[in-house]
Protein backbone atom coordinates (compact mmCIF):
# COMPACT_ATOMS: atom_id res chain seq x y z
CA UNK A 1 0.00 0.00 0.00
CA UNK A 2 1.13 3.56 -0.60
CA UNK A 3 2.73 5.35 2.34
CA UNK A 4 0.72 8.50 3.20
CA UNK A 5 3.88 10.21 4.48
CA UNK A 6 5.45 10.23 1.01
CA UNK A 7 5.56 13.22 -1.31
CA UNK A 8 2.83 13.77 -3.91
CA UNK A 9 5.28 12.77 -6.65
CA UNK A 10 6.03 9.49 -4.85
CA UNK A 11 2.32 8.77 -4.47
CA UNK A 12 1.72 9.51 -8.16
CA UNK A 13 4.46 7.17 -9.35
CA UNK A 14 3.41 4.47 -6.86
CA UNK A 15 -0.18 4.70 -8.09
CA UNK A 16 0.91 4.54 -11.74
CA UNK A 17 3.19 1.57 -11.10
CA UNK A 18 0.30 -0.92 -11.10
CA UNK A 19 -1.16 -2.03 -14.46
CA UNK A 20 -4.68 -2.37 -13.02
CA UNK A 21 -4.60 1.20 -11.76
CA UNK A 22 -3.28 2.43 -15.13
CA UNK A 23 -6.16 0.57 -16.83
CA UNK A 24 -8.64 2.19 -14.45
CA UNK A 25 -7.21 5.63 -15.29
CA UNK A 26 -7.42 4.87 -19.01
CA UNK A 27 -11.06 3.94 -18.62
CA UNK A 28 -11.74 7.15 -16.69
CA UNK A 29 -9.94 9.11 -19.40
CA UNK A 30 -12.25 7.62 -22.04
CA UNK A 31 -15.45 8.37 -20.12
CA UNK A 32 -16.44 11.46 -18.13
CA UNK A 33 -17.76 9.82 -14.95
CA UNK A 34 -17.97 6.08 -14.32
CA UNK A 35 -19.54 4.22 -11.43
CA UNK A 36 -17.36 1.94 -9.35
CA UNK A 37 -19.41 -1.07 -10.48
CA UNK A 38 -18.89 -0.19 -14.15
CA UNK A 39 -15.17 0.30 -13.54
CA UNK A 40 -14.86 -3.08 -11.83
CA UNK A 41 -16.86 -5.06 -14.41
CA UNK A 42 -14.07 -5.85 -16.96
CA UNK A 43 -11.46 -6.83 -14.35
CA UNK A 44 -10.95 -10.41 -13.16
CA UNK A 45 -10.62 -9.27 -9.52
CA UNK A 46 -13.17 -8.69 -6.79
CA UNK A 47 -14.97 -5.42 -6.17
CA UNK A 48 -13.10 -4.93 -2.85
CA UNK A 49 -9.80 -5.26 -4.75
CA UNK A 50 -10.91 -2.57 -7.21
CA UNK A 51 -11.95 -0.40 -4.25
CA UNK A 52 -8.42 -0.70 -2.84
CA UNK A 53 -6.96 0.35 -6.20
CA UNK A 54 -9.34 3.30 -6.27
CA UNK A 55 -8.22 4.24 -2.74
CA UNK A 56 -4.62 4.40 -3.92
CA UNK A 57 -5.59 6.50 -6.94
CA UNK A 58 -7.65 8.79 -4.73
CA UNK A 59 -4.83 9.16 -2.17
CA UNK A 60 -2.51 10.14 -5.02
CA UNK A 61 -5.04 12.75 -6.13
CA UNK A 62 -5.51 11.10 -9.53
CA UNK A 63 -9.26 10.54 -9.18
CA UNK A 64 -12.18 12.21 -7.46
CA UNK A 65 -15.10 10.19 -6.13
CA UNK A 66 -18.59 11.51 -5.65
CA UNK A 67 -21.55 9.78 -4.06
CA UNK A 68 -25.17 10.16 -5.04
CA UNK A 69 -27.36 7.93 -2.92
CA UNK A 70 -25.73 4.50 -3.04
CA UNK A 71 -23.92 5.14 -6.33
CA UNK A 72 -20.27 6.20 -6.25
CA UNK A 73 -18.83 7.67 -9.44
CA UNK A 74 -15.20 8.37 -10.21
CA UNK A 75 -13.62 11.02 -12.39
CA UNK A 76 -10.05 11.43 -13.58
CA UNK A 77 -8.07 14.29 -12.08
CA UNK A 78 -4.84 14.39 -14.09
CA UNK A 79 -3.15 17.39 -12.44
CA UNK A 80 -0.79 15.27 -10.28
CA UNK A 81 0.56 13.70 -13.48
CA UNK A 82 1.86 17.12 -14.55
CA UNK A 83 4.44 17.07 -11.75
CA UNK A 84 5.47 13.55 -12.80
CA UNK A 85 5.79 14.69 -16.43
CA UNK A 86 7.94 17.64 -15.37
CA UNK A 87 10.20 15.30 -13.42
CA UNK A 88 10.52 12.96 -16.41
CA UNK A 89 11.12 15.87 -18.82
CA UNK A 90 14.13 16.90 -16.74
CA UNK A 91 15.76 13.55 -17.54
CA UNK A 92 14.65 13.46 -21.16
CA UNK A 93 17.98 14.99 -22.24
CA UNK A 94 19.74 11.74 -21.29
CA UNK A 95 17.43 9.71 -23.54
CA UNK A 96 17.77 12.26 -26.32
CA UNK A 97 21.58 12.20 -26.14
CA UNK A 98 21.65 8.41 -26.38
CA UNK A 99 19.24 8.38 -29.32
CA UNK A 100 21.23 11.13 -31.08
CA UNK A 101 24.40 9.04 -30.71
CA UNK A 102 22.63 5.99 -32.14
CA UNK A 103 21.31 8.02 -35.08
CA UNK A 104 24.79 9.41 -35.79
CA UNK A 105 26.28 5.91 -35.68
CA UNK A 106 23.67 4.52 -38.04
CA UNK A 107 24.18 7.38 -40.48
CA UNK A 108 27.97 6.87 -40.53
CA UNK A 109 27.89 3.09 -40.94
CA UNK A 110 28.17 1.68 -44.46
CA UNK A 111 25.29 -0.73 -44.98
CA UNK A 112 24.79 -2.95 -48.04
CA UNK A 113 22.31 -1.48 -50.51
CA UNK A 114 20.12 -4.60 -50.58
CA UNK A 115 20.30 -6.88 -47.52
CA UNK A 116 18.51 -9.65 -49.47
CA UNK A 117 21.15 -9.73 -52.22
CA UNK A 118 23.02 -13.05 -52.70
CA UNK A 119 26.39 -11.52 -51.88
CA UNK A 120 25.25 -10.49 -48.39
CA UNK A 121 23.51 -13.82 -47.74
CA UNK A 122 26.64 -15.98 -48.08
CA UNK A 123 28.81 -16.56 -45.08
CA UNK A 124 32.51 -17.29 -44.89
CA UNK A 125 32.15 -19.31 -41.68
CA UNK A 126 32.32 -23.06 -41.95
CA UNK A 127 29.34 -24.96 -40.58
CA UNK A 128 29.87 -26.62 -37.20
CA UNK A 129 29.98 -30.37 -37.02
CA UNK A 130 27.40 -31.60 -34.59
CA UNK A 131 27.62 -34.66 -32.39
CA UNK A 132 25.00 -36.54 -30.46
CA UNK A 133 24.62 -35.44 -26.85
CA UNK A 134 27.06 -37.18 -24.53
CA UNK A 135 29.45 -38.24 -27.28
CA UNK A 136 32.71 -36.59 -28.14
CA UNK A 137 33.58 -35.95 -31.79
CA UNK A 138 35.84 -38.48 -33.54
CA UNK A 139 39.31 -37.27 -34.40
Amino acid sequence: MVNNQSTPLDRTFAALADPTRRALLARLDAEEAVTVSELARPFPVSLPAIMKHLDVLSDAGLIVRSKSGRTVTCQLKAEPMEQAMNWLAHYQRYWTQQLDRLAAFLEEEKWPADPASPSSATSTRRPRKSTKPGRSPKK
